[in-house]
C-alpha cells in the first residue's frame, strides 16, 4: 500500500513518518514544499532502510501538483495547514488547498482512503455550560466568524471533507486533537494563558487541559488510518492524567523557568471581554477585539473530555502523561528562546 503524508516536515508530520514505519508502512510519499527542513525524513529514511521514503516536492496550492501527488497512493494523512498568518493565507494554505485535494482524489476514479487531521476548534462550545463533557457528539461551531481566524479555516476545512465525502463516496477519518505539545513544539497553549510583554495571563486555571503527546498523537492517527472500523467517523484525541492548566503551569515553571504570571478568574475575563469588545465597536476597530466575550467562553470557560471512542478501534496511549511533561519540559529547558 502507498501512503501519501502532506505536511511532512512539520512537528506532527515527523511523528507520524516514524509511527507508520514503526507500524510496517514501506511505502511513503512525503509531500514536501521547497525550503522545507527535511533531517527528521532523512534520518528516518537510514533508520529503516528496508523502506521506500520519497520526497515529493510541490505545493497544494497547484491543482496539477496534488494531482500527481496522489499518482497510485492508497490512502493520504492530511496533515497541512496553516497555523498563522493573515485571513487570507490562512484559507488559501488550509481551504483552499485541501479542495485541490479533495479534487484529485475525486479525479483519481479510484477509492483513495483519505485521513484529515482537523482540531477540537471546529467544537461550538460557547454555549455549553461549564465543564461539559466534551465528545465527538458536540455540536461543531456554528458561528465560526466569532471565532479566531485559525478555528475558522479548520471548520471550514472540515465541513468541505465531510461534503465531499458525502456526495462521492471515499473512505474518509477525521482526527480532532486538541493541545499536540512535545519537544520542538511550544511552550504552552493559548488554553493555558496569553503572554503580554512578559506578564503571563494565567486564563485556563482550573479548567482541563486536553494534552496529545506528538508520539501519542501520530499514533491515534496511524491506529485511525489502519481502521475499516473508523472509516466515516471522527476522533477526539487526547491523552489520559490529563492536567489542569495550573498544573501545567506550575510544573513550568518548576522545571523550564520562573515566569511573571497573574491569574485571571473566568468571570473578571468575561467582564474585560465584554469592555473591549465595546470599545472595538466604539473605536471602529482602532483597539483590535482580541477578547470577546464568544472568544472567551469558547476558550477559557472549560470543559471535560473523553478519548473512550478513540480506544474503541486500539488506540493505546504510547508515552505516558507524566514522562511526556518531563520529556517536553527538559527540552524547553535546554533549547530556551533567544
Amino acid at each position: 500500500m502507498k501512503v501519501l503524508i502532506t505536511g511532512a516536515t512539520g512537528f506532527l508530520g515527523g511523528a507520524l513518518l516514524e509511527r507508520l514505519l514503526v507500524h510496517g508502512e514501506r511505502d511513503i510519499r512525503c509531500f514536501v514544499r521547497a525550503g522545507s527542513k527535511r533531517a527528521r525524513i532523512d534520518e528516518l529514511a537510514k533508520k529503516y532502510p528496508q523502506a521506500t521514503i520519497e520526497l515529493f516536492n510541490g505545493t497544494l496550492g497547484s491543482p496539477a501538483g496534488a494531482a500527481k501527488a496522489l499518482e497510485g497512493v492508497d490512502i493520504v494523512y492530511h496533515l497541512a495547514a496553516a497555523l498563522s498568518g493573515t485571513a487570507a493565507d490562512m484559507f488559501l494554505n488550509t481551504v483552499v488547498t485541501s479542495k485541490n485535494l479533495l479534487e484529485a482524489v475525486v479525479a483519481s476514479g479510484r477509492p483513495i482512503k483519505v485521513v484529515l487531521v482537523s482540531s477540537f476548534g471546529v467544537y461550538g462550545v460557547a454555549s455549553l455550560p461549564r465543564n461539559h463533557l466534551l465528545t465527538e457528539t458536540t455540536p461543531l461551531e456554528e458561528h465560526p466568524e466569532r471565532r479566531d481566524i485559525y478555528s475558522q479555516a479548520k471548520r471550514r476545512q472540515e465541513r468541505l471533507f465531510w461534503d465531499y465525502h458525502e456526495k462521492h463516496r471515499f473512505p474518509l477519518v477525521v482526527l480532532r486533537p486538541g493541545v499536540i505539545y512535545g519537544p520542538f513544539g511550544g511552550a504552552y497553549s493559548s488554553r493555558v494563558g496569553i503572554d503580554l510583554m512578559g506578564l503571563f495571563l494565567h486564563l485556563g486555571r482550573d479548567n482541563m487541559l486536553p494534552l496529545s503527546y506528538v508520539e501519542n498523537c501520530a499514533e491515534a492517527i496511524v491506529v485511525a488510518g489502519q481502521s475499516e472500523q473508523a472509516n466515516g467517523q471522527a476522533y477526539n484525541v487526547h491523552d489520559d492524567d490529563l492536567p489542569t492548566c495550573k498544573q501545567y503551569l506550575d510544573l513550568y515553571k518548576k522545571n523550564v523557568k520562573k515566569i511573571r504570571s497573574i491569574s485571571v478568574p473566568y468571570v473578571a475575563l468575561q467582564a474585560i471581554s465584554t469592555v473591549v469588545q465595546r470599545y472595538n465597536v466604539f473605536s471602529k476597530g482602532q483597539l483590535p477585539a482580541i477578547f470577546t466575550p464568544y472568544k472567551t467562553a469558547t476558550s477559557w470557560k472549560g470543559n471535560r473530555f473523553d478519548n473512550a471512542k478513540l480506544k474503541g478501534i486500539g488506540w493505546k496511549q504510547i508515552v505516558p502523561t507524566s514522562d511526556g511533561l518531563q520529556r517536553t519540559f527538559t527540552w524547553l529547558r535546554e533549547n530556551p528562546k533567544k
